[in-house]
């Protein structure tokens, strides 16, 4: 009999307990009422600002920038890609390719690499690492191809990247040509409409030789004028 009493007691404080809970949230409920606004504070439209650079920016007048680049600079920018990459004539290949001669040569140029299938799906668009491809795969690796091995974020600022290239071209690629410079990319040019094809790159920049004036000297003043922009990118000599 006593025992039964006990355990009576014993439900008889939970039920109570849980009586009390109940009247404090009820009581805390209406106190403490708040109704939810009608428009949220502190919005921020903050659209990516990378893309919408990329976006507005036109692409490099490489007949002008490559002959003015800093190749010590685009060399001291390369440190950044050595943890991956070298670009010494028979090196061997790391994390990346090798990219020895990579500067208008074809996309996957490293025989036996174990390239993505990214990549491979990339080079069956745009089988050329032609200078405006570089640029736009520099600028955002896993922007421009989707789904690359490349970990490596990118580099943003334009200049880096410009002598970046200008100093790849130097190791291995000096017979692709610099294209001769094209007003429509000039400063204060509008940036091409979407679909709409960029002038042809690697057209020679001199007239009597054929030949692509090394990268890092000034401009010569016998340039042909700026051809009109073509449908397709002319072919880059093989490297």
């Amino acid at each position: 009999m006593s025992g039964d009493l006990k355990w009576n007691k014993i439900f008889g404080a939970a039920l109570g307990t849980a009586f009390v809970i109940l009247v404090v949230q009820q009581a805390s409920g209406l106190i403490y009422h708040s109704e939810p606004p009608e428009k949220m504070g502190y919005f921020v439209d903050a659209p990516d600002e990378a893309a919408g650079a990329e976006e507005a920016e036109l692409p490099p007048d490489w007949g002008t920038v490559l002959p003015a680049a800093d190749l010590a600079a685009g060399e001291a920018a390369f440190a950044r890609c050595q943890a991956c990459h070298n670009a010494a004539q028979g090196g061997a290949d790391g994390i990346g390719p090798n990219l020895f001669g990579v500067v208008g040569g074809p996309v996957m140029h490293r025989a036996g690499f174990a390239y993505s299938d990214a990549m491979t799906k990339h080079k069956a668009e745009a089988p050329t690492w032609g200078y405006d491809e570089l640029n736009s795969f520099i600028t955002a690796p896993a922007r421009y191809v989707p789904g690359t091995k490349m970990s490596f974020a990118g580099i943003r600022d334009t200049q880096t990247r410009i002598n970046l290239i200008a100093w790849l071209r130097n190791q291995g690629s000096g017979g692709f040509a610099v294209p001769a410079p094209d007003p429509a990319r000039q400063p204060g040019a509008a940036a091409p409409a979407e679909g709409e094809a960029p002038a042809a790159e690697g057209a020679p920049a001199t007239e009597a030789t054929g030949e692509a004036p090394a990268v890092g000297a000034a401009p010569t003043t016998q340039q042909t004028p700026a051809a009109p922009p073509a449908a397709t990118s002319a072919a880059p000599p093989n490297s």
